[in-house]
């Protein structure tokens, strides 16, 4: 099993192929059922995706349903590093006539929000999941070893190390004892329901775990690998991401 892969001289036009790419499947979920349910990703790697996302002008955003992936346990919505602020800025507040989004609360009770965030997406199948690669070949925020077989849609996680100092890198917090532990995270399954995926990985920084989850066998120790499982994943990487692929 392997990915369909898309390799770029740069980071940006990485993100100009994946946006055009994700723009794509979402005007055909509308025009075959006049709305499209999506998942957008968070974090530095994504920048340029979700800006070229949003030169579609032509997409109706009014038949639109957007959820994202994780977000940290306690970190309030002011929050630099907070995934719910990132994409009000760079995305809802850019298309306010989005139909719907359901964004994760991480001030909530875990369990409970789990729980809401469960019954909400069970209502709304997945057209197009956008994804990226942790450094440590997370997925969403499935540190490994991820747990792979659990149906519940959003699970609370524990973040390992690896994680938490990339976090820590990319600036979004003052220190590391300032990440948090704990996050909400939808679940690998839950991923893996998404009709087409669009998987953006640039910068040198993810080189190995690109490596990892690409060339290995497929574990929950590389989580991003089982994205080759899927009959409709696009990985789209640029130079410095495949650096080191054989």
């Amino acid at each position: 099993m392997k990915f369909d892969t898309d390799i770029s001289k740069t980071k940006k036009e990485l993100g100009q192929k994946s946006g055009d790419w994700a723009a794509a499947i979402i005007k055909k979920a509308i025009a075959e059922k006049g709305q499209a349910n999506i998942i957008l990703a968070t974090g530095t790697s994504q920048f340029e995706t979700l800006q070229q996302l949003l030169t579609h002008t032509d997409i109706d955003w009014g038949k639109v349903v957007m959820f994202h992936l994780d977000e940290y346990i306690g970190l309030p919505i002011t929050a630099p590093a907070s995934f719910r602020k990132y994409l009000k800025e760079r995305f809802i507040d850019q298309v306010p006539a989005l139909k719907a989004y359901y964004l994760i609360n991480g001030e909530a009770d875990p369990q409970q929000e789990c729980t809401r965030l469960g019954e909400l997406i069970r209502q709304y199948p997945i057209d197009m999941a956008q994804v990226g690669i942790g450094e440590n070949g997370h997925l969403a925020f499935n540190d490994p070893p991820a747990d792979f077989s659990t149906e519940d849609p959003y699970i609370v996680v524990e973040l390992d190390e690896a994680c938490r100092r990339q976090q820590f890198n990319e600036g979004w917090f003052g220190s590391m004892d300032e990440v948090p532990q704990q996050a909400i995270s939808m679940s690998i399954q839950q991923i893996l329901k998404s009709k087409s995926i669009v998987c953006s990985v640039p910068d040198e920084r993810k080189a190995q775990a690109v490596k990892d989850c690409v060339e290995l066998p497929i574990s929950n120790l590389h989580p991003a690998g089982i994205l080759r499982t899927h009959p409709d994943c696009k990985l789209f990487l640029d130079q410095d991401s495949a650096s080191l692929l054989s």
